[in-house]
């Protein structure tokens, strides 16, 4: 398939790769002229401008940082519909977007474009660069019943998991309740195990207990933030790489405009996303966001991060 891919940078370069290397003709764009080139490498073809790569496109697939990103390079330039994707793609043409947004500005566009006689697709994914580069993301897809079982095909070249959730605006929903939860279950973690710690249990004891009781959850068994519990996770290595702590923030912020939208509370929610903005501010924002637990083991963040 002729595919235009919007967005290559630490997630939608691999992503785009596991495309060419499934033997679909791709046509990329990136704002990085050293992101199209790395592409470039692996077969793809590059254009001068988003609009440009969408002009002979029979799918178009989307990865950009935030929701005016998404606005921007859809509608073009205050939302003007002149110099847009949806200015330059073809009618009919399927377009997918794997940002992670809100969802009220997912359907916005969704709406625009079928207005212009394109189905849209939000399917942001979970699974860090790891699952990108492996190819092993999970999609949360919000669609129509035709358009998910459309591009499903080419969402299985670049993850294991493809879901259906529903009506556009859907797979954001879904996305950031997930990741609303992991920010929350986080820092849950990281309180009983500071806590347990201090009051003198071995923290690999203490987690064991943890992983094969009531308190076991994702966090704690499989992504542990204490350092020395598990190998392979950010805590075995300073925290680099993973999901940073500023991405987590982003998250969280986009789960309370969201509540804000829908008049619905989110205290939990809501204490995270300041944990977190605190821990940002003490200049932490790169690490993974399971350092948080060096907030209450009150260390700062490493040299040099």
């Amino acid at each position: 398939m002729k595919i235009a891919f919007i967005g290559l940078g630490a997630m939608g370069g691999p992503m785009a790769r596991n495309l060419v290397k499934a033997g679909h003709s791709l046509v990329a764009f990136d704002v990085v002229a050293a992101h199209m080139a790395a592409l470039a490498e692996h077969g793809a073809l590059t254009a001068a401008s988003a609009r440009e790569a969408v002009a002979t496109a029979e799918l178009v697939i989307t990865m950009l940082p935030s929701s005016p990103h998404v606005k921007g390079v859809y509608l073009g330039a205050d939302e003007a519909l002149a110099d847009g994707i949806l200015a330059g793609v073809a009618a009919g043409v399927p377009l997918v977007d794997c940002s992670t947004i809100d969802p009220h500005t997912a359907r916005a566009v969704a709406a625009a474009a079928a207005a212009r006689g394109n189905p849209m697709a939000d399917a942001p994914v979970s699974g860090g660069t790891g699952g990108a580069e492996a190819g092993t993301l999970t999609f949360m897809v919000g669609a129509a019943t035709d358009l998910f079982e459309h591009i499903r095909p080419v969402l299985a070249a670049m993850g294991k998991n493809i879901v259906h959730c529903g009506a556009a605006g859907n797979g954001q929903v879904a996305k950031i309740c997930n990741n609303l939860l992991l920010g929350i279950s986080m820092i849950g973690v990281a309180e009983a195990m500071n806590l347990g710690v201090a009051l003198g249990i071995d923290p690999s004891v203490l987690a064991g207990i943890i992983n094969t009781s009531s308190g076991r959850c994702w966090s704690s068994d499989t992504y542990n933030p204490y350092p020395g519990v598990m190998p392979n996770v950010p805590a075995a290595r300073g925290y680099s790489g993973g999901f940073a702590t500023d991405l987590m923030l982003k998250d969280l912020g986009l789960a309370a405009d969201a509540a804000r939208q829908a008049k619905q509370p989110v205290v939990l929610g809501a204490a995270a996303q300041q944990l977190y903005q605190l821990w940002s501010a003490r200049g932490a924002g790169g690490l993974d966001f399971s350092a948080i637990i060096d907030l209450y083991r009150q260390l700062p963040p490493p040299p040099g991060k």
